[in-house]
């Protein structure tokens, strides 16, 4: 990380697992002052991870990464702060492990529904419904997001990412 640039700390780790193939997990965040920074990779099975830039005032914002992680090949993905993060599993079983810069608060958890037409995540085959949580289907919309993140506070990040072995 610090031969990239990033200064960061982590201070929790957390996996998920989902069994069914097609499950969509987010679009999650920790809204300020808990926002968190997420290294994320696929410990089990392979996901589309996807991240998008809700730093209000950003140039980028609205805009989103992809990309496939897969255990057998290690890849990782940096989910700055200020920035929506979430994943389709791309076959059964798949174990997600992210390590955060800051810890879970529940007051500060929040999110954004998986198919904003405002964002316009491109997912892989969705010819069946995907298998969401509850909380998954009762997320907001991207307008609704009021300044959880001003750009002022997390100037520094821009869309690139780098994926690591």
């Amino acid at each position: 990380m610090a031969k990239a640039g990033l200064k960061v700390d982590f201070v929790q780790d957390n996996q998920s697992i989902s069994h069914p193939v097609n499950t969509i997990r987010g679009l999650h965040c920790q809204k300020t002052p808990f926002a968190q920074g997420k290294l994320v990779r696929c410990g089990q099975g392979s996901i589309l991870d996807v991240a998008i830039d809700a730093r209000t005032g950003s140039p980028h914002y609205g805009k989103w990464v992809s990309h496939v992680l897969t255990a057998e090949k290690g890849e990782q993905l940096w989910v700055p702060p200020g920035f929506l993060h979430g994943f389709q599993t791309l076959e059964e079983n798949c174990l997600v492990l992210y390590k955060c810069t800051a810890p879970y608060d529940h007051a500060s958890d929040a999110g954004v529904l998986w198919n904003d037409s405002e964002i316009g995540l491109k997912w892989h085959d969705l010819s069946e419904a995907p298998v969401l949580s509850e909380k998954d289907q009762k997320a907001g919309s991207f307008r609704e997001i009021d300044n959880w993140f001003p750009y002022a506070d997390f100037p520094d990040l821009d869309l690139q990412f780098t994926v690591e072995k």
